[in-house]
């Protein structure tokens, strides 16, 4: 078995690349430049592909980029602050970037025959991502099947797909994956601004999976009320 991972740089594929590697099954990572806020992410995952020595494909697609407007990751919207579970938070919907991704990464590892294609899709995404959702990702590979039929049979995997963020941070723990190497941050500066909306997600699994966060943040307390406040939260 070999997997492609389509790899931004952020926890989710970072973590997910670890585990592959400590399987035996990783072979390439895929990214995508679509044009985002920043490139930090890009670096990061450049820097797991050589950590784990595999090839890493960095795929130009900011001109698909610049016509998917009315993002706060591609164009010039302020990146709201505040839990995911807000509904500001759909400003951050790039439409159909997992499908255009997905199809370029199935298109690479039938070039290359790989046996699989890896995203690091969670359930803490289902609320504000549609092409995140179970229903986009089961759908997708039927579709895939029939287009490389007879071509070639690729899977696609998504072993986060009913995970939260905390199992995320747990089962990348238990492979030594350095989360220090990784970027979540939408706004892209120094540090993690520790109040957009990926920010509180992150700052919340390391609490969540009772795990050390080694994460710079310039505001490092204000996940604690967004958290106290987020629906999904309560009671926890």
């Amino acid at each position: 078995m070999t997997t492609n991972l389509i790899c931004s740089g952020g926890l989710d594929s970072v973590a997910l690349a670890h585990v592959l590697a400590d399987q035996g099954t990783l072979s390439r990572l895929t990214s995508f430049d679509y044009g985002q806020r920043h490139r930090k992410e890009l670096g990061y995952a450049a820097d797991c592909a050589q950590r784990l020595r595999v090839t890493h494909h960095i795929i130009d697609m900011r001109s698909i980029g610049a016509v998917l407007t009315g993002s706060a990751l591609t164009d010039s919207v302020e990146v709201p602050d505040g839990h995911y579970a807000e509904d500001t938070m759909k400003l951050t919907i790039v439409p159909n970037r997992n499908a255009i991704m997905l199809t370029i990464a199935f298109g690479i590892s039938a070039a290359e025959g790989d046996d699989a294609v890896a995203i690091g899709v969670h359930g803490g995404d289902h609320f504000i991502y549609p092409d995140c959702r179970p229903g986009f990702t089961q759908a997708f590979a039927d579709m895939q099947r029939a287009a490389l039929e007879g071509y070639a049979d690729i899977r696609l995997q998504t072993p986060f797909v009913a995970a939260t963020k905390a199992d995320i941070v747990r089962a990348g723990a238990a492979v030594n994956t350095p989360f220090a190497q990784t970027w979540s941050c939408y706004k892209g500066g120094l540090n993690h601004c520790g109040r957009c909306g990926t920010c509180v997600e992150r700052r919340e699994a390391f609490h969540l999976a009772a795990i050390p966060d080694p994460t710079a943040y310039d505001d490092p307390d204000f996940w604690r009320a967004a958290f106290a406040g987020a629906p999904s939260q309560k009671g926890v």
